[in-house]
């Protein structure tokens, strides 16, 4: 373990963590529109002496640590954009852009790793190998990881493990979730365009019902999971939207439904596709009409590897504040830092977050989302703490 005592380190820093993070709630900017948030960013690090880069990824920033001996390079990884919604919370730092939130935590993100750079700046001397700080744009959207990627973000130099963290507002503040292998699951959207023939609906038997098909299409798509899966495989299938007609009297000549995709592992992704495109059209050939599935795989698994997991869990337990180490942390929500874990080895853990002055809970992407402010302090010791058990000398 290192000596150097992140937590008490990160907690003189808390009244900045909070205002900055304050500052950055206020702002909330959507995906590739991070902008002001990439230029405070940037400034930050600048200040710090760091060799930084801009636009990677359109609004992406990445800068470079470099310790004073030779060692691996450790990728830490934060994601800046905020979500397409009003904020209902009475904070006195709330959003200020109607209909723009930060309502999961980027915020924290932002400010965690800033506060990581700070604190291993003071480490530089002592640092064997180096730090790359990626500021990602466009999470929410699963665009912004493969963006920055394309820009050279795993380049020159390219990392040998990576590690990130999300404020995880449904665990209480103290405990960590770090669990080996698959921890979120790739997301994956799908639409389902249905052709019928359109007819009178008093006439039902002259026509072909798209309605009627997606209906049957929507139900035959859940027996994926109950009857084609192995059951102790894990996937989600949510059809959250069907679009049909505009008439109260007249069947459709087209419906179309939209939804997701959500597995631990690509193999049973892709086993999933098939069989809902052979049930799509064979349920529509059966009921006289025609079907097309189409898709987009907005992220792959998040994958933690087991060795990075357990390095990082040794050294979590040594800090005073963590209370407990969840380690079957899972969750079939998606997060496209999976694209650099994809290729470098890493670990990616949840920090619990929930705000228990709230009248009741609220989830992530909740316009009351909130998350207790403790996990700043928390959540940039313990980063700081996983990139240390790579590139500072044990005791």
């Amino acid at each position: 373990m290192t000596a150097i005592d992140f937590q008490a380190q990160a907690e003189a820093l808390g009244d900045q963590l909070i205002a900055r993070r304050r500052d950055l709630h206020q702002h909330p900017e959507l995906a590739f529109e991070e902008f002001r948030t990439a230029g405070i960013v940037a400034e930050a690090l600048n200040k710090l002496g760091l060799e930084v880069q801009t636009g990677i990824g359109k609004t992406g920033v990445i800068a470079i640590l470099e310790g004073a001996h030779d060692g691996p390079t450790v990728l830490v990884r934060a994601d800046m954009d905020a979500l397409p919604i009003h904020e209902q919370n009475d904070f006195v730092y709330g959003s200020t852009v109607p209909g723009k939130m930060h309502a999961c935590g980027h915020d924290g993100h932002v400010t965690i790793a800033l506060g990581v750079a700070q604190l291993l700046t003071e480490q530089r001397a002592s640092i064997a190998g180096r730090v790359k700080f990626v500021f990602q744009p466009a999470e929410e959207v699963g665009r912004g990881a493969r963006a920055m990627i394309d820009d050279g973000a795993l380049l020159d130099p390219r990392p040998d493990v990576s590690v990130g963290l999300h404020l995880w507002n449904s665990m209480p503040y103290g405990m960590i979730g770090i669990a080996d292998g698959a921890t979120m699951a790739g997301a994956s959207v799908f639409t389902v365009k249905i052709t019928g023939k359109g007819s009178h609906a008093a006439l039902p038997h002259q026509g072909a019902d798209p309605v009627i098909c997606a209906a049957q299409i929507i139900g035959a798509f859940q027996t994926i999971i109950s009857r084609n899966l192995d059951p102790l495989d894990t996937l989600v299938i949510s059809v959250t939207t069907v679009k049909a007609g505009d008439a109260y009297n007249v069947i459709p000549q087209e419906a179309e439904m939209c939804g997701t995709v959500r597995a631990f592992s690509v193999k049973t992704r892709d086993f999933t596709f098939e069989r809902m495109r052979v049930i799509a059209e064979q349920y529509a050939a059966a009921l006289g009409c025609q079907a097309e599935l189409s898709f987009e795989h907005l992220t792959i698994p998040v994958v933690n590897d087991n060795a990075v997991a357990a390095r990082l869990r040794e050294h979590f337990v040594a800090l005073d504040d963590v209370t407990a180490l969840d380690l079957s942390a899972r969750t079939m929500g998606s997060e496209d830092v999976s694209y650099f874990m994809d290729d470098i080895p890493g670990a990616y853990f949840f920090v619990g977050a929930r705000d228990e002055t709230q009248d009741t809970y609220y989830g992530h992407h909740h316009p009351r989302f909130s998350f207790d402010e403790r996990a700043l302090t928390l959540g940039t010791a313990l980063l700081a703490s996983a990139v240390a058990a790579y590139v500072l000398p044990e005791a």
